[in-house]
């Protein structure tokens, strides 16, 4: 299994910073893609940024430019540094990883989450 344990949550105003991590630690193999997920109060929960194991990124429309994911893999570590914040990026972000097991399956897991709150 996998644990992921999200930090950097916070309030912040308008057009300020927060960087978020996320650690994965537990016994697995491998951990492929690592991504952060946000859902903001009566809203699906969306993707926001992806970064596989041998540094490729995505990220989504709504924050690039603003948004740099990146990883350390020895320490199984993801970052979200989070410039320019507006309003609208008000929301709780999870960290989501997909992991091999030992018996080399493909497992799922998720983050309890972190609150992001911009004000304006």
């Amino acid at each position: 299994q996998v644990q992921l344990v999200e930090s950097g949550g916070g309030l912040v105003q308008a057009g300020g910073s927060l960087r978020l991590s996320c650690s994965a630690s537990g016994n697995f193999f491998h951990v492929n893609d690592m991504d952060w997920y946000r859902q903001a109060a009566g809203k699906q929960r969306e993707l926001v940024a992806t970064i596989s194991s041998d540094g490729r990124i995505n990220l989504a429309d709504s924050v690039k430019g603003r948004f740099t994911i990146s990883r350390d893999n020895v320490e199984n570590t993801i970052y979200l540094q989070m410039n320019a914040l507006k309003p609208e990026d008000t929301a709780v972000y999870y960290c989501h990883a997909s992991a091999v097991t030992h018996s080399y399956r493909l497992l799922q897991f998720w983050g309890q989450g972190t609150q992001v709150t911009v004000s304006s």
